[in-house]
């Protein structure tokens, strides 16, 4: 819980005391807020097929995104309060409930909390994968710690243009943190698996988010990826390239077609030999 202290769970590095109830950019304490619980059903893709139910943190609001499709969670704080304990015994139940892994949305804020859960959770029986499934703006030095710890990383790309990540995220260092936090998730578990029944085991799975007139800068992304961590692997990256933007926010951005950009990206990933993915 040192972290806390001086928070720089983010790139922010607000150093407030979350221990004394100091609130800064994440509008958070020390206390840990949960989403209530909900199925997420997924479609089963032929070798893929990744989560089922979430701990959602609530004010998830790290990278600031104003489009988010779960604003009321990420900006809002729309949540409930939960101990610890609480949190062990959620995840216990998951896996009674068949779930194939603990998928933990937007943690980054929570981090020291869920990784004090895990010794609890792991004495009572809990085996399944942990994945942590985020923003791709982290803490190097935050992720660093966390190896051997998470089994999945789920981090989004969303742009490469600082003019882009400053105007939608107030985070004009984005690209450079998310280039060097893909590069450390891939140097600790390396490409997604999939075990015999086709669930998701271990490894890296890079979220792009398509948005209107290349403000995703898609090119720029896939060509990263295929040339700075695919190129570390046996064979190509995981990808999910998708239109995960929630609608009454869209207009804000500027207008576009966001379609004919959509099927762009998916010709760039081909052109980058990018085929493992959705």
């Amino acid at each position: 819980m040192e972290f806390l202290k001086e928070c720089r769970l983010c790139p922010r590095e607000c150093r407030v005391n979350r221990l004394d109830g100091e609130l800064e950019f994440a509008r958070l304490g020390q206390s840990s807020w949960f989403r209530v619980l909900f199925l997420i059903l997924v479609r089963n893709h032929p070798s893929l097929d990744i989560t089922v139910q979430v701990p959602f943190s609530s004010h998830t609001a790290t990278f600031g995104v104003f489009f988010c499709q779960n604003y009321d969670i990420s900006h809002l704080g729309n949540g409930e309060r939960i101990t610890i304990s609480d949190l062990v015994r959620v995840m216990v139940r998951l896996q009674e409930m068949g779930c194939h892994n603990i998928n933990f949305v937007t943690p980054t804020h929570y981090v020291p909390q869920i990784v004090a859960s895990l010794p609890e959770a792991i004495e009572r029986g809990l085996r399944l994968p942990i994945v942590y499934n985020c923003s791709g703006y982290e803490s190097i030095e935050v992720i660093r710690l966390l190896e051997g710890v998470v089994d999945i990383y789920m981090p989004d790309t969303k742009y490469l243009d600082e003019r882009y990540s400053t105007r939608f995220s107030n985070a004009p260092d984005y690209p450079e943190v998310n280039k060097k936090v893909l590069i450390e998730m891939h140097r600790q578990v390396g490409d997604l698996t999939i075990n015999s029944k086709g669930v998701a085991e271990r490894g890296l799975l890079i979220r792009h988010l398509v948005m209107p007139n290349e403000v995703s800068s898609s090119e720029a992304v896939l060509k990263f990826i295929a040339e700075e961590i695919s190129v570390h692997s046996m064979s190509t990256s995981w990808i999910s390239i998708g239109l995960n933007i929630k609608p009454m926010n869209i207009l804000r951005l500027i207008v576009g077609s966001l379609h004919k950009e959509y099927l762009e990206a998916i010709q760039w990933a081909k052109h980058y030999h990018l085929y493992r993915g959705f």
